[in-house]
């Protein structure tokens, strides 16, 4: 389980901070790859493999996404994941604080496998991450990792 690894794209420090402590803390080891904007997730998913520290053939078990990102948005990272043939099957979990209900149908629309909204309490979010990884790195059978 622990070659597993978890892409978190998470531009707030805060945020990112309190999902890696809130994994730490239900013992998820699973490697995490922090990308701050949704260029860094698009060049570590779908650049030159090797060029974002991502070896050849080798995809996130889960992609944990923000939606409110700078340089390109959560919703594009999406659109142009399911998009492209080498991440179309890739399990994204949209993570954001976003309440607005528009954001919720167009992650849906888009092909996120799940919405989840933050909670603020740090136990309830400490909660749904053992939830999250419980379910996406534990039990949810992935799709077959294609070659690139």
């Amino acid at each position: 389980m622990d070659d597993k690894v978890i892409l978190l794209v998470e531009d707030n420090a805060d945020d990112e901070a309190l999902t890696l402590r809130a994994l730490k803390k239900n013992n998820i080891k699973n490697d995490v790859v922090v990308a701050h904007d949704g260029v860094e997730a698009l060049d570590y998913l779908l650049g030159a493999a090797g060029s974002a520290g991502r070896q050849p053939h080798s995809m996130p078990q889960l992609v944990l996404l923000d939606l409110k990102l700078p340089r390109v948005d959560g919703l594009e990272v999406l659109r142009r994941l399911r998009a492209d043939p080498r991440t179309h099957l890739l399990p994204v979990v949209v993570l954001t604080s976003s309440k607005e209900e528009r954001d919720l149908v167009n992650s849906y629309s888009l092909g996120a496998n799940s919405y989840v909204r933050k909670p603020v309490d740090f136990g309830e979010f400490t909660e749904a991450i053992r939830q999250l990884g419980l379910y996406w790195l534990i039990l949810n059978e992935a799709p077959p990792a294609k070659g690139t």
